[in-house]
């Protein structure tokens, strides 16, 4: 599917420009096993393409939720150099085919843990979009469109790339095309104008008009 110019493209992070899924599993099972949540009841949350805070309040009475959500952050953020952050295919290569001011990470994270994971696969994103940013977080489109507003661009002319079903129905909310990637989810979860298996399957086509598009089925 080609997304004519000019495009401006909004990734998602984890599970989109790359996998934290080691750490992300190896954190939260230790943080639900301090917090005495049984395997069961954990189970049944959600925790990708989600702030913290949400899952959290999901599984915790409201008073414990902001020594619990301190706690989950600093295990996350810590945990980073223990490994298992690495990036997804194609990442790299599309990035660096991007021209200044054309793109931007938005992400469910806070500032703290996803610049700490930007960094530990070297990506330096001209402009993030964290929850320390927003009010209310994905599947709403706010995170989507304060990108765009802090880009100059217009949310008809952005694409979106997204894992998982919040973050894609964020940008649909947005009022944005949006590419689904297989990477955490299966095809059939995924609704967007063209689901791919990673970033590996899209390639930017940089002209005097802008940037286009190309996501290969």
């Amino acid at each position: 599917m080609k997304f004519d110019a000019p495009a401006t493209l909004l990734f998602d992070n984890d599970g989109t420009l790359l996998s934290s899924l080691e750490s992300v599993v190896r954190c939260w099972t230790a943080w639900a096993r301090e917090h005495g949540i049984g395997e069961e009841e954990f189970a049944a949350v959600e925790l990708h393409g989600r702030p913290a805070a949400e899952i959290v309040a999901d599984l915790l009475p409201a008073e414990r939720v902001p020594a619990a959500l301190a706690r989950i952050e600093r295990l996350e953020v810590e945990d980073v150099a223990n490994g298992g952050v690495v990036p997804l295919p194609g990442t790299a290569e599309l990035l660096a085919s991007l021209p200044e001011g054309s793109w931007a990470v938005v992400t469910s994270a806070t500032r703290e843990l996803a610049e700490a994971r930007l960094r530990a696969v070297g990506i330096e994103a001209p402009l993030v979009i964290c929850a320390d940013d927003i009010v209310r977080g994905k599947p709403d489109p706010e995170p989507y469109l304060l990108a765009a507003r802090k880009l100059g661009a217009d949310p008809a002319r952005c694409v979106v790339f997204e894992d998982a079903p919040a973050g894609l129905e964020a940008g649909r909310r947005a009022g944005m095309r949006t590419v689904g990637l297989a990477t955490t989810h299966t095809r059939d979860q995924l609704r967007a104008d063209v689901v791919v298996e990673h970033l590996g399957s899209v390639t930017a086509q940089v002209t005097a008009e802008g940037v286009t598009v190309v996501a290969e089925d």
